[in-house]
Parts: structure tokens; C-alpha cells; sequence
């Protein structure tokens, strides 16, 4: 069993036609797994829908809280990727032992259709939690990066090795 915890960030954003502004209602995960005909067990909990921007110490020390106290030893949390690194570096350091945690996100909102990442970032993540050790990833663009190596390049809007000096 894959426990998955949805933060929100732009995997779960909604588009208003109308004033062009994104928004959230309710996470597109379970429609996801349905739709990539995933025989995988899941269990999705939402925890929150926040653009990662917005995302306080406090959200991700529940975060850290909730993925200590999952029963399962497999764990995804879909997040905004502004700050998925510094969510990524909280569950480090929170002393979380024998669990394997990979967070993930998107660029475009999977409510854009076939242009989203969101899809293929989801389905990434899920392989890699089943086979990586226990740690703590960012999984991004078909790679998984370790927790403390990973930055998102501003001006490309992909995920690379950060090279510690």
C-alpha cells in the first residue's frame, strides 16, 4: 500500500475561465489513478490545498506529523514546486525512520489536459517509491532526485542535481 498525501500547489489547480485566476476545489488524484488505470493500492488524504508559496513552518510540520503517523512505509506527497525542496529538507530532519517518501508535483495543472506533467510526474513517483530505500526524494520530470541535491531551475522550469560546493 502507497499512502499519498495531496498539499495542493498546481498538480490540483483549477482554471476560471472567466477571470483567467487558478484556483482549488478539490484534488484530481483519485480521478488520476482511475484514468492510468492504476492497480495499485492507494490510499489518497488530503491534508491541504495551499500554493506551496503560501505553505507556512506550521503546514509543513503537519505535513512531517502525518507522514510519521501513516502506518505505511511508502508515502507521496504531491506538492507546489516553488518550495517543494524546503517541505523536502522539514521531513528530513524530522527523524522519520524506515520510510520511503517521494514528493512530487507539476508545472502545468493537470486540469490543462495532455499538457500537464502532472500525469507523468504522478505515475514517475509512484515507481520510484516502490523501489527507492527509505529516504526522502523529489521526484520531477521522469527523475528522483535525493532531498538535499535537488533545486528547480527558474529559467528552464525543470528540476536538476544541485551541486553541493
Amino acid at each position: 500500500m502507497i499512502q499519498v498525501f495531496v498539499t495542493g500547489g498546481t498538480f490540483d489547480k483549477e482554471y476560471n475561465f472567466i477571470t483567467g485566476e487558478l484556483y482549488f476545489k478539490e484534488t484530481h488524484l483519485n480521478g488520476m489513478f482511475d484514468r492510468g488505470r492504476c492497480t495499485l493500492d492507494v490510499e489518497v488524504r488530503t491534508l491541504m490545498m495551499v500554493d506551496s508559496l503560501e505553505m507556512t513552518d506550521e503546514d509543513r510540520d503537519m505535513i512531517a506529523h502525518n507522514c510519521k503517523r501513516s502506518k505505511f512505509d511508502k508515502i507521496i506527497v504531491t506538492h507546489g514546486t516553488d518550495t517543494i525542496s524546503e517541505t523536502a529538507s522539514c521531513l528530513a530532519n524530522a527523524g522519520i525512520k524506515d520510510k520511503t517518501i517521494v514528493l512530487t508535483g507539476a508545472m502545468i495543472p493537470y486540469a490543462f489536459g495532455t499538457s500537464s506533467d502532472g500525469f507523468f510526474n504522478l505515475g514517475s513517483s509512484l515507481a520510484f517509491a516502490q523501489v527507492l530505500p527509505a529516504g526522502v526524494y523529489v521526484c520531477m520530470n521522469g527523475r528522483y532526485f535525493d532531498w538535499d541535491k535537488v533545486k528547480k531551475n527558474k529559467k528552464t522550469g525543470f528540476f536538476e542535481e544541485k551541486h553541493i560546493v
